[in-house]
């Protein structure tokens, strides 16, 4: 079987043999055809069109790279060009319709102060360019900015500089040494607009763990959370560390740190094993408890307040076992790792001497009055509760969309998609 590049190429060349197809005569044209039609077996209303159309000589043509597409000259060449990224920058940026607009408008004005010297006919073509054209000629220079600011080396500020930047290894085992910090989203599949956070954070001494909801990730919300999570731990805070997310590194948590004589210390970029042990209890205290679904309201962060500090702590510090690694080593292809006695953070810090005595005894009465079925048992229930709010939510979204997409039909077809007349309302 022939392809197409071969049946148009035998076209090509018997029409060309004898000065073209349309100067032959009719019998020299039914025995071209039949020739055609014969070797090729296409048919015969098929190939005279094609002949008609000359898409073959186009094809040949473009094989032998004789087509040269004729371009229609531009009129604003690339010292246009750069006149018009000067003025991009001038006004920070804008897009191709406020920019279209401020040339407009202040383009008299730059060149009367000296900061564009151009001629009169440049002026002209600058004022009549359109904002379609103006984003069209920007396009690659906004590609190579693109760039530049992703490849260009971080600019550490001073905060930066100030807070020491410590490994797993480095910080302390003890009661209270090192407070791991993070913030776990709870934003679904879209970071659109504001939605909860957690406030993670553990001890890496003992374990323990507290939890504490914040809507959006400001830093006053983040200093109010860590200041009521605070005060819920059974022993004082030596050091805090985070990641170098901005809702941490600013101002605000740095003033906070200082005014309760902490030290402060960050994980290397992208290194999550700097902040390993709350990463863990991200996975086992927040996201299989609560998911990974968008919470949003005043509702579900109540929800959830309520489910941080009271059942949820208690069951995770108390009836929840931790296994610490001792030790690692690598032999040959293997790595042996040495586990500790599984225990309690409860149980780690009843047996710490770090921890006060009157301290121990709160704890101790507290542990005798809870009881983890019924811990459990509400736990649960408050997972479902907040899974109906969810769910209520999303069906009032789902209910005005639709309410929205019936008012944009028409009445005629309104009756196809909904029973009820168009001025009903909606509960």
């Amino acid at each position: 079987m022939m392809n197409m590049q071969a049946r148009n190429q035998y076209l090509f060349t018997l029409i060309s043999k004898k000065g073209g197809y349309h100067l032959r005569s009719k019998k020299e044209k039914t025995q071209l055809l039949d020739e055609y039609c014969r070797t090729t077996g296409q048919h015969r209303k098929w190939v005279i069109a094609k002949i008609r159309s000359g898409g073959y000589v186009k094809s040949m043509r473009k094989e032998k790279g004789e087509e040269h597409r004729r371009r229609r000259r531009s009129i604003y060449d690339r010292e246009v060009i750069a006149f018009l990224i000067r003025l991009w920058e001038i006004f920070d940026r804008p897009c191709g319709k406020r920019l279209a607009s401020m040339i407009r408008t202040e383009l008299g004005r730059l060149r009367r102060f000296g900061e564009l010297i151009i001629t009169d006919e440049m002026a002209v073509k600058l004022q009549r360019i359109s904002p379609r054209t103006i984003d069209e000629k920007l396009k690659t220079h906004k590609e190579k900015e693109r760039l530049r600011m992703k490849y260009a080396p971080k600019m550490h500020p001073l905060l930066y500089q100030k807070i020491p930047v410590k490994l797993s290894v480095d910080q302390g085992r003890g009661i209270g040494e090192s407070i791991q910090i993070d913030l776990v989203e709870h934003c679904g599949q879209s970071a659109e607009g504001t939605f909860l956070s957690t406030l993670s954070i553990t001890d890496i001494g003992s374990g323990w763990w507290e939890g504490e909801t914040v809507m959006g990730k400001s830093a006053w919300n983040i200093e109010q959370g860590l200041g009521r999570i605070q005060y819920r731990f059974p022993f004082p805070w030596r050091e805090i560390h985070t990641d170098n997310g901005s809702e941490f590194i600013n101002e605000t948590v740095w003033r906070y740190t200082q005014r309760n004589n902490f030290l402060f210390s960050r994980s290397r970029p992208y290194a999550k094993n700097d902040n390993c042990f709350v990463e863990q209890k991200n996975s086992t205290h927040v996201r299989k408890i609560i998911g990974y679904r968008r919470y949003d309201s005043l509702a579900e962060q109540e929800a959830l307040r309520e489910l941080y500090r009271q059942e949820l702590r208690l069951y995770k510090n108390f009836f929840q076992p931790i296994i610490p690694l001792l030790s690692k080593e690598r032999i040959g292809g293997h790595i042996c790792r040495r586990y500790g006695t599984p225990k309690t953070p409860y149980q780690r810090l009843m047996e710490s001497p770090e921890v006060l005595a009157a301290t121990k005894e709160q704890l101790a009465e507290l542990y005798q009055s809870l009881n983890p079925a019924d811990l459990k048992r509400k736990i649960e229930e408050k997972q479902h509760f907040l899974y109906q709010l969810s769910l209520k939510k999303q069906q009032r979204k789902t209910t005005f969309s639709k309410v929205e997409y019936l008012k944009k039909l028409t009445p005629y077809s309104v009756r196809f998609f909904t029973a009820e007349p168009i001025g009903v309302s909606v509960r």
